[in-house]
């Protein structure tokens, strides 16, 4: 197999996005429903890889055979069959092939415009288990649907079918309540000096049960959500507000401005002001 090949099957919401490697694929609009831009599989070898400045929309993916690499809190994760990511709005997106293997994997691309909630939240696991064979079956149905046929009816129950199977894996099972309340009160008191011993407090558990059930429901460890929370909150507040930098941080809770560049500098590849600069100024 020659080095680069590129396939992919997609389907698109409509007609705006005219960008070469999505000017051929058949439009669905059902997909708009659920702020879908596009959804598709590809298969693709070293040394392919993409990078998004910025991603101004949720970014779900799901790996079928082989194994491929996404940036996620900063680092490569390795993304093998049976595991999906997810990726939220505001932050960079990045993904590649490793060297001698080939990555078959599907993908749904939101575009949530502003005072729209994305589809991933403060709760949704960066990287998790997930059963990417069905979701690419449904990928597959909604993609012959729009290509022959074109039924509404039909290309409506394939669309709602996707959003089922992203929602399945955003939305992560709890069995009570412990880490929701925990999440909220800390996106609520950015600026609060939190510790693991202040979490656990709130979710009424040990500190080692509150470590295990967050990397076992989010694949982050407790602090680490508490830095993503933050990240998050300081990437949609540079692209959305006039606020400074040093403002921002210390919302966010950073003291030094200078710490927080480096921190977000690590998560997102780019500096709090040349993020704001990219955020505003390309739509992808």
């Amino acid at each position: 197999m020659e080095e680069n090949v590129i396939r992919s099957s997609v389907v698109k919401r409509d007609a705006s996005d005219s960008r070469s490697w999505l000017s051929a694929a058949p439009i669905c609009e059902p997909l708009s429903q659920h702020h879908i831009a596009h959804c598709g599989m590809m298969h693709a070898v070293s040394p392919m890889k993409i990078v998004r400045t910025y991603l101004s929309g949720t970014f779900f993916l799901a790996t079928v055979d082989g194994a491929g690499q996404v940036l996620v809190d900063g680092d490569w994760q390795t993304i093998s069959p049976g595991l999906a990511c997810v990726q939220p709005p505001f932050m960079s997106n990045a993904l590649r092939c490793l060297k001698k293997t080939a990555w078959h994997f599907c993908w749904v691309r939101y575009h949530e415009q502003a005072g729209v909630q994305p589809v991933a939240s403060i709760q949704s696991p960066s990287v998790g288990e997930f059963n990417a064979l069905a979701f690419q079956a449904a990928i597959q149905g909604l993609h012959a649907e729009a290509s022959t046929t074109a039924s509404p009816a039909f290309m409506q129950q394939w669309a709602d079918l996707v959003q089922q199977y992203v929602l399945a894996f955003v939305s992560p099972f709890r069995s009570d309540d412990r880490l929701h309340r925990v999440w909220i009160a800390v996106a609520d008191q950015l600026d609060r000096r939190w510790t693991l011993e202040d979490l656990a407090k709130i979710a009424f558990m040990s500190k080692e049960h509150l470590r295990r059930m967050s990397l076992t429901s989010l694949g982050r460890s407790p602090m680490q959500q508490v830095t993503y929370i933050r990240l998050k909150q300081a990437a949609e507040l540079l692209t959305h507000s006039e606020l400074k930098v040093s403002a921002i941080s210390a919302m966010v809770g950073y003291d030094n401005a200078f710490a927080f560049s480096d921190m977000f500098h690590r998560w997102t590849g780019y500096r709090p002001s040349v993020y704001r600069h990219l955020g505003r100024s390309k739509s992808l």
